[in-house]
Parts: structure tokens; sequence; C-alpha cells
């Protein structure tokens, strides 16, 4: 049944001065479902459900809204603290985290002196350097505690009981998956995956983010994918049938995705009814996508496979070409940093690139990964008998439909199966 929220706005509770962007949408079923997932380790988008992700990505979009459009300030983390591991360089994740942080501890000083920074050596050598910000007294009294911890098999347990007693919670970007499954299992606080050698879920979140702000909707998307079959391309099909997005992806030959991710992928979209197709040809898996997404050919600890991969990788370069089979309505996303080999300039800096929107859309994502796996709120979804409309909001002990509707203004209403974002601005 098809509502329109302009009924909605002849109510008292919308009189608030907000304008409101108004669209068409088709609501499912009556939803009573809570989403709980304080203290759930982020590790991979299989893990979670579709109104997980839908949820993670609603709450992304209000913190958005809040806190960039009305300059609200939300100490949603207050006193709460933070670990970051790194094995591989970072700048997006890092700063986005940073600046994450930082607005909803509502203190620069809070937030730099929650964060704690290892470089694992290579060679497993150990934790060799620490960075830390000037004044933050808590991360540099517990320095010389983890300066002495190696990362062997055994210190590594040391070293979790450390960050579990002394952080709320820890993102950690690593070589392996492996030994990201075994920090979330050794320690006893959430576990945020910042990239690994088969996952990348906090950037496929903003993929997905940007996508909703763009299209309204991510249901019936065809998503092609040209590059490597690399964590990001596994993140998409752990998740993408799950909205049900269609996936097409090419991999030059011996740079297939992992079989084992396949195979569940296969699984995921039969159960979904979306399409899964995984071929060699760059213009195949172009052919009517509305969204065509590369990354680098070259990943972090890559580096001596360069010209073998160069050269195995000729004719992948995403083009007008390539844009020409595509649906008229076509998109592109690339998670940087970007190489011309990958993309030209025509499409990289087209309007129809949402590269830069993608990459801002990390910070909020990303706050949402930290605030669901640490904050106690419950989040549901209800059906409202005022306006006929579906609504989500946070528990603040509302106890009517009627008092959460005069409570949820400012966030972002969403059509929970086919529509979209139905935002109060």
């Amino acid at each position: 049944m098809l509502f329109n929220l302009r009924i909605l706005l002849n109510n008292a509770a919308f009189r608030n001065g907000h304008n409101v962007m108004v669209r068409n949408f088709r609501c499912g079923q009556p939803l009573q479902n809570k989403v709980q997932l304080k203290g759930r380790d982020l590790l991979t988008l299989k893990n979670f459900t579709g109104e997980e992700i839908k949820y993670m990505l609603w709450l992304s979009a209000d913190l958005k809204f809040r806190i960039k459009q009305k300059g609200e300030y939300l100490p949603l983390l207050q006193g709460k603290s933070l670990g970051m591991i790194f094995e591989k360089r970072s700048t997006r994740t890092r700063l986005s985290t940073e600046t994450g942080w930082s607005a909803m501890a509502q203190s620069r000083l809070t937030a730099t002196s929650a964060l704690a920074v290892c470089h694992k050596s290579k060679t497993g050598s150990g934790c060799p350097q620490f960075w830390d910000s000037p004044n933050s007294s808590e991360i540099s009294s517990m320095l010389p505690i983890l300066q002495k911890l190696a990362w062997g098999t055994h210190s590594r347990v040391q070293c979790q009981s450390v960050l579990s007693s002394m952080t709320d919670a820890v993102l950690a970007r690593v070589y392996k998956q492996s030994d990201l499954d075994t920090l979330a299992k050794e320690a006893s606080i959430p576990i945020i995956n910042g990239l690994s050698d088969l996952y990348h879920p906090i950037q496929i979140l903003a993929d997905y983010l940007t996508l909703q702000e763009h299209y309204g909707s991510l249901k019936g998307l065809t998503l092609s994918w040209i590059g490597d079959g690399n964590n990001i391309l596994h993140s998409i099909m752990m998740s993408a049938a799950k909205f049900g997005m269609h996936l097409r992806a090419a991999t030059p030959k011996g740079y297939e995705p992992d079989p084992s991710v396949t195979k569940l992928a296969e699984q995921y979209a039969k159960e979904n009814g979306t399409k899964l197709l995984l071929t060699n040809d760059p213009l195949e898996a172009a052919q009517g996508g509305n969204v065509l997404i590369t990354d680098t050919w070259i990943s972090m600890g890559q580096e001596e496979e360069k010209k073998k991969r160069l050269q195995a990788f000729q004719g992948y370069q995403v083009t007008m070409k390539t844009a020409k089979v595509a649906a008229s309505d076509w998109t592109f996303l690339h998670c940087l940093p970007r190489k011309p080999e990958e993309v030209d300039d025509e499409v990289f800096y087209s309007p129809k690139s949402l590269v830069f929107p993608e990459a801002e859309n990390r910070k909020w994502t990303i706050m949402v990964s930290k605030k669901q796996g640490m904050e106690d709120k419950k989040v549901f979804f209800v059906w409202s008998q005022l306006g006929h409309s579906c609504l989500w909001g946070s528990n603040k002990q509302l106890n009517s439909p009627t008092t959460l509707l005069a409570h949820v203004t400012s966030v972002f209403f969403q059509e929970l199966y086919n529509r979209s974002f139905i935002s109060a601005y």
C-alpha cells in the first residue's frame, strides 16, 4: 500500500519549523523487531542480517544530518575509550576515526587521548612504534606496559587482556583476517575490522550510505565490479544480496574472489532472489550496471607483484567506453587512493562520480561502528498509528507510537523495504 507522507505534515508533531523532504514510499508490514548490536564485533558483514546493516546505515545518516547539517553536539560516547591497532598504514580510516570520535566525545582531547596506534613489523618482532598525541596522559601511562608486549602467540593474549581492561573497543587494521578473528576471540570488548586481507566492512557501509543518498534505495540496483577479487569485493559479496542488489563482477584470471566467499555469496543470492555474475570480461560485468566500482590493483603488501599485476589487469581500466554499456543512471565508486590505470580522469572527475561523498561517508559509518558496539540504547522499528508510516527511533523510554512520533522529527525516516530515505531537514 502506497502512502504519501504529506499527510503527516498536518500533524502537530511536525510543526516545529523543519522543512520535510517528502517522498512517496511503500511500507513493509508492521515490525516490532529489536536491533541489538551492543557488544558485537564488526569483523565482516556476513555476520549481520540485512535489517542490522540497514540500521547501521540509517543511524549513520541520522548522525550525519544532526552533526553536519544541524550542528548538534552528541556526546554519545563520552567517557568511553577506543584503542587502534595498525599493522598497515592508514589515512582515511585513522582520520575518519579520530574526527568521528571527537564529534561524539565533544572533546578533541578526549578523542586523541583514547587512541593508541600500534605498528606490527612484518617480521613479527613486536610493537616497535606507538604514536601518542600531546597531553594524552591516559595513553602515556599505557605505553610502558604495551611496548613490552610482543605479538607472539602467547604475548598477544596478554596484550588483548591489557587492551580489554583499558579500552571499550578496538579498531584493528591487519594483514590477516585470521589474526583479527583471534583478536576478537581473546578480547572481551568489541573488535572493529579496519581492514584485513579478506574483508573491509566499514568501507562498504560508506559505499552503501553513498548509494542510498544518491539513488534513494538500494533495492534493485546492479553493482558492476571491475578489478581485483579483493577484500572490497568480498565485503560486497557478503552483503549486496541482503539489500536486494545484483552483482556483476569481472576479475582477471587468477585474481578471482576467494572460493569460500563465492560459495556463500551464491547462497545469499539464491536466498534473496538476486543475480550474481562472476566473469573475466569487464564489459560483460559493466552491462546494465547502475554502479561501476573499482579499487586498487596493488594492495598493501603486494608491491613486489606490481609488474605482474599491471600486466594481468590490462583492459580493466574503467573508462567512458565502460560506462557506455552501463545503465543510463550509472555512477562510479572508488575507495581511494586512486591510480590513473584503474580509472581514467574522465570517469573519476565526472559529475557521475561519487568518490568524494563516498570518502566523507567513511566518517559517519565508522562513527556508527563504534557507537553500535558500545552504546546501551536499543533501536527498534515501529508501526505508527498516527500517520500510518514506518518510523524508526532510539529507545528513549517512549511508551507509545504517538510519543515516539513527537521525538523523531529530527531523524531520518527510512522505508523498510522498497524506497528511499525520508529525512527531516
